[in-house]
């Protein structure tokens, strides 16, 4: 569970997570990431008599990286320092429900637990301008990639999928975009969306668009070989335009009208920008071919400030 200053929701949802799952045979251990919060955590808050949880602990990052980053330090700590048959990844503030919790767990074992289960939105309780945004980032990131958006970080991994997950450099930037471009086995199952426990959420529109952003770029030599693709359609047709014209010009007795001459010069504007986008897409495409970036499971110890229990079943 990333946060950052939802120390009440989180001990909140940890009690509601408890009893959710409860009647399920499981053991449930908890690390909450600590993404650069300003307030300190309270331990007596998070003391209770629980069912299935067996420990919390909290990972302390140096500073504050982001939601998705702070998923992939802390997939990479697990991956490194635990022993497990699955990884629950949820939010702390309330948004992803324990009852979601327990449908994804108990799909992860009718599916052989072999499967990585993500929670597909059935339900969306935000505003109609944050829905219609959102509605537009769909449509932009289906052109752009093929893919169509229909999940969030809400999701439950088999621990052989989280040791490959651990290093893909995508990681870095979107957790839910890296998990389907590494083609892992996984499926999707339907979860409305739940609301927050307490406060106001942090995440402005400039947050958002980069949030998006991030997502997009995990697929950035797909979108780098469409934009390529439609840079290149695009300069045909503007030759083709200027070729029409000169033949009229040159071939024909009929009057050519003044404006056809700035159309003529217009088009070969177009078409040099084409080209320098087609170009510059190419060396892009090839430039992340070879760079190997921010791997998780190699560099994640480097945000890590301390690890600390602060639950333990007796």
């Amino acid at each position: 569970m990333p946060l950052r200053d939802d120390w009440s929701s989180a001990a909140e949802l940890i009690r509601r997570l408890d009893r959710a799952i409860a009647s399920y045979p499981c053991a449930l251990h908890i690390l909450l990431v600590d993404d650069g919060s300003a307030q300190g955590c309270n331990a007596a808050d998070f003391q209770s008599d629980f069912a299935v949880v067996r420990t919390i602990r909290i990972l302390r990052l140096r500073r504050n990286l982001g939601h998705q980053r702070a998923i992939a330090i802390g997939l990479a700590h697990i991956d490194q320092t635990a022993a497990c048959d699955a990884v629950l990844v949820m939010d702390a503030d309330g948004e992803d429900t324990p009852e979601g919790a327990l449908q994804l767990v108990r799909s992860f074992s009718d599916q052989g637990r072999t499967l990585a289960i993500f929670a597909e939105r059935s339900r969306r309780v935000e505003s109609i301008l944050f829905r219609i945004f959102y509605r537009m980032y769909k449509v932009l990131h289906r052109i752009l990639t093929g893919i169509s958006v229909r999940v969030g970080n809400f999701s439950i991994l088999p621990r052989g999928h989280l040791s490959t997950i651990v290093t893909l450099p995508e990681l870095w930037n979107h957790y839910a975009a890296a998990v389907f471009r590494s083609r892992l086995p996984l499926t999707l199952i339907p979860i409305p969306r739940g609301y927050r426990i307490a406060g106001k959420s942090r995440m402005n529109f400039v947050a958002l668009v980069t949030h998006g952003l991030s997502a997009i770029s995990v697929f950035g030599d797909i979108v780098g070989v469409r934009l390529l693709i439609g840079s290149l359609v695009g300069s045909l047709l503007a030759m083709v335009g200027i070729l029409v014209v000169i033949m009229i010009r040159l071939f024909t007795n009929q009057a050519i009208p003044g404006w056809a001459t700035y159309a003529t010069g217009i088009l070969a504007i177009i078409l040099v920008q084409f080209i320098t986008i087609a170009t510059s897409f190419t060396f892009m495409i090839l430039s992340t071919r070879t760079n190997l970036g921010f791997v998780p499971v190699r560099d994640y110890g480097l945000f890590i400030a301390e690890v600390v229990e602060i639950y333990r079943h007796e």
